[in-house]
């Protein structure tokens, strides 16, 4: 079974700095897309950032010049740098990663993050 583990979250004060990362259990580049999605307490959960294979990006507006998504295909690892943290972007993140075969998609756990202002 596939299985993605998150790390790195953790509590930081407002313009400080988190890197987030995620571990898969088979290699990404069975992923045509990896990304991290975040859920506020009483908010729907919203995309971050994605990266796919071939390494295009795409971010939510609200992380754009502040958030970096990248991979490391040998590492087998999906990497969220976020700087210039805001207590608005406190929230549970998600690793998410999309094949083209069934179950067509995985989920971490999840990793709290949590900025103080």
């Amino acid at each position: 079974q596939v299985q993605l583990v998150e790390s790195g979250g953790g509590l930081v004060q407002a313009g400080g700095s988190l890197r987030l990362s995620c571990a898969a259990s088979i290699s990404i580049l069975s992923f045509n897309v990896m990304g991290w999605y975040r859920q506020a307490p009483g908010k729907q959960r919203e995309l971050v950032a994605t990266i796919t294979v071939s390494g295009g990006t795409i971010y939510a507006d609200t992380v754009k010049g502040r958030f970096t998504i990248s991979r490391d295909n040998a590492k087998n690892t999906a990497d969220l740098q976020m700087n210039s943290l805001k207590p608005d972007d406190t929230a549970v993140y998600y690793c998410h990663a999309v094949t083209a075969v069934y179950p067509f998609d995985f989920w971490g756990q999840g990793t709290q993050v949590t900025v103080s202002s």
